[in-house]
């Protein structure tokens, strides 16, 4: 005999049903559910945003959309008031709008917003920029405490991983790695091992081991991906054995290197939309390069070249045939599949340069794998990246 079915939980069910189809006619539902008061408030909010087109919506107030957006906040969950915001920019013409400081103090900041901000950053009012200020460092100050420990471990790792040598100087050798190392030439008559290799580190001065060129693509569709570019560049210029340079481009160059302890005045020194010259950019950080095998270049760009592509690609194998580590990332972020020239990609996989997307929690193992000289296009076989031929390995 089968169990009845829990009265409680069957309202729930319509009452989400009802929320969702909106109470017309047409929903089915009729008469079965009654809304109470919470209920009532986020179907308002639902239908001002949702039946905008028929009903007028949230019309062009700043104060009224503030409003409405302090009404989401306090009856949907986080991921619900994220996806609503974004809707409502679409749906709505908000942009705009967001111009407004009493707007932006409504607001629930995510990346999403962030993006937006900056790729409104030329236009915002001098009355509304410290207000977006604020709301980019709230996004970028919980991206760097999410993402910073495990950047700094693996990186950190890999330089000391990469430093070690089997013939250390006295006082620079590791004596537990040693003798796990040789616990199989143990004596019993002398309760001793015999080390027959040392293990330790180079002795190494406060230098510079690796560094890092991080060339940036600020087209308008790779956004996301500059923000978190930021925030690992930050990160990466706090580490003192990695010198870190930051290039942004469209279809001109942008060294925005003194600006990375700050990934604020990174972001509001970008400029989103416009060209995109890859050639350009590859030509002016092959300029930086100095000590080639210490280097590590990192093009963040979806591949879409408004340049020369021949010439891209002749100029990256020349940086690769020098000894420099180059690496293409499609897309440094959580979005899912991009959009990418796959033509490019490919031929930049072709010349040994591995070109693939990659999430920001796989960013920290990816630099790790570059700094101690791993095979890259290895690494990405074994994660789930978007590769060069736009398949998920």
């Amino acid at each position: 005999m089968g169990q009845a079915p829990d009265p409680a939980s069957e309202r729930d069910r319509l009452t989400r049903w009802r929320l969702v189809l909106g109470g017309e006619e047409a929903d089915g539902i009729g008469d079965a559910v009654n809304l109470d008061a919470d209920d009532l408030h986020r179907d308002e909010a639902l239908r001002q945003l949702y039946d905008a087109d028929r009903r007028g919506g949230l019309g062009a107030s700043a104060p009224r959309v503030a409003r409405w957006l302090g009404d989401i906040r306090g009856y949907f969950p986080s991921s619900v008031v994220q996806v609503m915001q974004a809707d409502a920019m679409e749906r709505l013409g908000l942009t705009q709008l967001l111009l407004e400081p009493e707007l932006m103090e409504a607001v629930q900041p995510d990346i999403n917003l962030v993006t937006t901000l900056v790729g409104l950053g030329r236009v915002i009012p001098e009355r509304s920029k410290a207000t977006a200020r604020a709301v980019v460092r709230t996004v970028t100050d919980q991206l760097e405490q999410r993402l910073r420990a495990e950047t700094v471990q693996a990186v950190t790792g890999a330089l000391n991983r990469a430093a070690r040598t089997r013939r250390p100087r006295p006082s620079d050798i590791d004596w537990p790695r040693t003798i796990t190392a040789n616990l199989r030439h143990y004596q019993p008559e002398h309760q001793t091992v015999i080390p027959e290799r040392l293990v330790g580190h180079a002795r190494r001065a406060r230098r510079v081991e690796r560094h890092i060129i991080l060339c940036i693509d600020q087209s308008g569709s790779m956004a996301e991906s500059v923000v978190y570019a930021s925030v690992f560049g930050a990160v990466l210029a706090s580490l003192r054995s990695v010198a870190t340079r930051l290039v942004v481009f469209d279809t001109q160059v942008v060294d925005l290197t003194e600006e990375l302890d700050d990934p604020v005045d990174v972001l509001f020194g970008v400029q989103l939309g416009g060209g995109t010259d890859i050639n350009q950019a590859l030509a002016y950080c092959e300029g930086l390069i100095t000590q080639p095998t210490d280097t590590i270049l990192v093009l963040i760009s979806d591949l879409y070249e408004g340049g020369i592509a021949e010439e891209m690609l002749r100029r990256a194998a020349a940086i690769t045939a020098g000894g420099t580590t180059m690496i293409a990332l499609l897309a440094l972020s959580d979005s899912g599949r991009p959009s990418f020239d796959a033509d490019h990609a490919a031929a930049l996989a072709a010349i040994g340069v591995p070109a693939f997307a990659c999430t920001p929690d796989q960013f920290p193992s990816l630099m790790a794998t570059a700094i101690e000289r791993r095979d890259v296009a290895v690494w990405a076989a074994a994660n789930d990246v978007v590769t060069a031929h736009g398949d998920d390995d």
